[in-house]
């Protein structure tokens, strides 16, 4: 990629230009990984601390406590990942994304409490310690679910714009529009 001797550029390779749209793919995979950690780890301390508060300050089973913990974060999650992490996608269909996230956040949740459930009543562990390990592993396993679901089919992509206006660039500048003149006089080139 260098300028020749009249200073036109040159166009990159296609070896070259295969490498930059993959080190850009990855990049914006790596910074969706960032966001989705980023309000995913928020949320999984909003699920910890709803789920010993509602664990020590009720009466109420270790699974049920849990549950509840859950649909918690699943609401502060949403709200996270809408205007945070997937700002940038789709946001024409929101009554399909709010039910495609309800329907895999479900899944999530029947994941990750799964796995606290057969812990306890499998098991039989069920000290504090016990129930915080395995309702954080659910959390993890459901995590891998979620993000895979959330991003394959709720926050879908928008199709990438930026390829189509660098093509626009390009062509302006190596077949340059005749601009017709008011005065009559033969048209230029822009």
């Amino acid at each position: 990629m260098g300028h020749g001797s009249s200073g036109a550029h040159t166009a990159p390779s296609a070896p070259e230009a295969r490498r930059a749209g993959m080190r850009e793919r990855i990049g914006r995979l790596v910074r969706e990984v960032v966001k989705f950690g980023a309000v995913g780890g928020a949320g999984v301390l909003v699920n910890l601390l709803v789920f010993n508060f509602v664990r020590h300050t009720t009466d109420l089973q270790v699974v049920r406590a849990s549950i509840i913990a859950t649909v918690v974060a699943i609401v502060f999650n949403y709200v996270g990942f809408r205007y945070f992490t997937y700002r940038d996608r789709d946001k024409s269909g929101q009554t399909r994304e709010m039910s495609l996230f309800l329907l895999f956040s479900a899944v999530g949740l029947v994941i990750e409490n799964g796995v606290l459930y057969t812990a306890t009543y499998g098991f039989g562990w069920d000290s504090p310690l016990q129930s915080n390990i395995f309702k954080f592993l659910g959390i993890g396993l459901g995590t891998l679910f979620r993000f895979w679901s959330y991003r394959s089919w709720v926050f879908r992509a928008l199709p990438a714009r930026e390829p189509l206006t660098q093509a626009e660039t390009f062509l302006e500048h190596e077949h340059p529009t005749v601009v017709p003149r008011a005065d009559g006089a033969p048209a230029g080139r822009r």
